[in-house]
């Protein structure tokens, strides 16, 4: 079996010295998640030096590392081993032959590279690749190219940002033949002046395009005539998604079947198709939207993007559903509790309205919303009180506001309590679970609700 870096082939792309020959399997700069035959990248941070973790890497199987300091195994020897990352990244992409797509955006970008990735992978018979988890940022994006096997047919990054400039890096590392914005939100708001000021930084993905390029716009965005005219100076093609008239990919008609799943017939360019999308909800609808379209610029195959929306499973953290067990039966528990922002919170809480028996949210508070944090989360108690949310539990500080204003009276919303902890949420939420609740747990990741959604799955039926 080919390696997927040959020891030559690491030299020529990092430009180090070697101290001992090895081919690598895989790459990793984590030292747990370092199999037998990888490579190891000792990156230094503000937190940690890779470089402590040399003997966990080899003791786990590594077959040699990246180092800026000798150690006493088998390493390439360089200056700064970030760069030395970043070049690898640059390497796979140079000997890449297929098409790649680059995903952003302030909401849907994991699930619509997901989506995308099923698609692809699908019609090219397990060709495709993808960013795993969310390794969105300067260091993930480099470590994902790296990844990224040499016969790959189609290439799917997933790139962040919470500053303007950040994705003007991460795109021409990729260089992406399409690019996607899914939409644009008030995400990371806190570190620009508004909402024009985060559509111009995810319009910076347009930069790296190739010039046969092709920019994914959400046509229902209110930005989307900036985002329109930032991307014609970079893409030969624009195509824009959504559900009205003027959307080149556009939503013709859907229906919720009985499963929960919506049976979605959509107009593209030159087709028309109908499919099922397993995941519920409009701004699920919209991702597909999105993916469809990019399906078509890099030459996919539709009718197999079809069937692999039909299939996509929840993702942890990002939608996941467990039934978990309470006295008598089981519960539903939707777990979201990765991220949120005010479009995502409202998107979620609507389709939480839509299940049926009693609703309980418990959610996080929402971070990087800068000065307009306290307005943000006020403004959650409508999308509570619309969806007839009939327990609510509020974690974290910033939260404390909104609890304060339903107690003093939010017509539809009553049972409410504040936590200053997960761990404190959780206790009440197990004295209050019932036969056939449905909760959502819904947050900012640093507020930690992951660990809500741990202490109830353990005990899942």
């Amino acid at each position: 079996m080919t390696p997927l870096w040959t020891h030559a082939e690491l030299l020529a792309a990092v430009n180090g010295t070697a101290s001992g020959v090895f081919d690598a399997n895989g790459v990793a700069f984590d030292s747990r998640e370092i199999g037998s035959g990888d490579l190891f990248f000792a990156l230094k941070g503000e937190a940690t030096d890779g470089h402590l973790f040399i003997d966990k890497a080899f003791a786990n199987g590594a077959a040699g590392a990246i180092v800026s300091e000798p150690v006493d195994f088998p390493h390439i020897l360089v200056e700064d081993t970030f760069e030395a990352l970043n070049a690898l990244g640059r390497a796979a992409r140079t000997r890449m032959h297929g098409k790649v797509v680059g995903v952003t955006g302030s909401v849907g970008k994991t699930g619509t590279k997901e989506a995308l990735f099923a698609a692809l992978d699908r019609s090219s018979r397990g060709k495709a690749h993808r960013s795993v988890k969310s390794y969105n940022n300067h260091v993930g994006v480099p470590l994902s190219l790296a990844r990224m096997p040499r016969d790959t047919e189609y290439g799917i990054f997933e790139m962040g940002m919470n500053h303007a400039g950040e994705l003007r890096d991460l795109t021409a590392l990729v260089r992406p033949h399409c690019a996607i914005v899914t939409t644009i939100a008030p995400a990371h708001i806190e570190f620009f002046k508004d909402e024009s000021g985060i559509a111009d930084a995810k319009a910076e993905v347009f930069e790296g395009l190739t010039e046969e390029g092709v920019a994914i716009i959400p046509c229902d965005n209110v930005h989307f005539d900036r985002l329109q005219a930032a991307a014609a100076k970079y893409a030969q093609k624009t195509i824009g998604f959504g559900f009205g008239e003027k959307s080149d990919v556009r939503l013709l008609d859907h229906v919720a079947t009985n499963s929960g799943e919506t049976l979605i017939t959509a107009k593209l360019p030159d087709a028309t198709i109908c499919y099922c999308l397993s995941q519920p909800g409009e701004h699920w609808i919209s991702n597909s939207l999105a993916v469809l379209a990019a399906v078509e610029a890099v030459g996919g195959d539709l009718a197999a993007a079809g069937l692999a929306m039909a299939e996509l499973g929840g993702l942890a953290g990002r939608g996941a559903r467990h039934r978990i067990a309470v006295q008598n039966g089981t519960a539903l528990l939707i777990d979201e509790s990765y991220n949120a922002n005010p479009a995502s919170m409202r998107a979620t809480l609507s389709e939480l309205g839509k299940v049926d028996g009693r609703k309980i949210a418990v959610l996080g508070t929402m971070k990087e919303l800068g000065d307009k944090s306290r307005d943000y989360h006020l403004a959650l108690a409508e999308p509570l009180a619309a969806a007839k949310v009939d327990f609510t539990i509020l974690v974290g500080e910033e939260m404390q506001i909104l609890a304060e204003k339903v107690k003093a009276g939010v017509e539809g919303l009553s049972e409410i309590a504040h936590c200053a902890t997960a761990h404190d949420a959780l206790v009440l939420l197990k004295s209050e679970l019932r036969v056939s609740d449905t909760v959502l747990v819904k947050g900012s990741n640093s507020m930690g609700l992951s660990a809500i959604v741990s202490g109830l799955v353990g005990g899942k039926s």
